[in-house]
């Protein structure tokens, strides 16, 4: 509460100063909530180069809005483009790998917690599935698994594998199966299995780029393959404290 109440009264005084009135604490936490005024008038993006172009350049070579970039075709990549262009990614369903892993696996940022916080408290836990992350996938590749609701299944490729529980969703597109990310990485004990038990799909990404320029995440383009897990479902362990070891003075 002590966080709450400083993280409130620094926003109220920052405010404050730009002329916007808002109460004390302890009268926003008894209305549970504080309205703000609306601007007074809308943001309109790039107002002033829109306004006047020449004298408000933008910040880029020409000071234009560059939709073909000279310096970067002078890169000379072969996977950046100068222009707006659609490259395919390594994987995706119509690349060769998909002939092995036929699921494009799609991760989307948790409605439950802030990427991995707060993910062994009581909301994200109620959202998980055999006490692992859920794996949405359609009724018709769940059937072709012999996969059904509850069930824990083997998410895996190349690089590696983890466990998920399942939900089956008529509104998933076939051939895509739907994870969360940020659950707690949880390693098998046992150096042959490669295997994570939790459900978290950075085990089975790559660390591939978007190009040569810009280096950020190739999110949204795994291929993976999902069967039913058999035998005993491992132990998981990601939430367990460490063992506490005590040195000697």
């Amino acid at each position: 509460m002590q966080w709450v109440r400083m993280l409130y009264e620094r926003s109220r005084v920052a405010n404050e100063r730009a002329g916007i009135h808002l109460p004390r604490f302890e009268g926003f936490w008894e209305e549970g909530y504080a309205e703000m005024p609306r601007p007074r008038e809308d943001f309109v993006l790039f107002a002033d180069f829109r306004a006047d172009p020449e004298r408000r350049p933008l910040q880029t070579p020409s000071g234009r809005i560059e939709i073909f970039s000279q310096r970067i075709e002078g890169f000379a990549y072969e996977d950046c483009p100068p222009h707006p262009a659609w490259l395919p990614p390594k994987e995706w369903l119509a690349a060769d790998a998909a002939r092995r892993f036929p699921l494009h696996l799609v991760t989307i940022q948790p409605p439950d917690r802030l990427h991995a916080q707060m993910d062994p408290g009581p909301v994200a836990q109620a959202n998980k599935v055999a006490g692992r992350e859920k794996l949405r996938l359609n009724p018709r590749d769940a059937a072709a698994r012999g996969v059904a609701s509850g069930d824990v299944v083997r998410i895996w490729n190349e690089r590696g594998a983890c466990l998920a529980g399942v939900e089956i969703d008529a509104a998933v597109m076939p051939g895509v199966i739907v994870m969360a990310t940020g659950a707690w990485y949880d390693p098998s004990d046992a150096d042959a299995l490669h295997l994570e038990r939790h459900g978290n799909p950075n085990v089975l990404s790559f660390d591939l780029g978007t190009s040569k320029l810009t280096q950020g995440p190739s999110a949204l383009s795994v291929l993976v393959e999902v069967e039913k897990w058999a035998g005993p479902v491992p132990r998981m362990r990601a939430h367990e404290l460490p063992e506490i070891i005590q040195l000697q003075s």
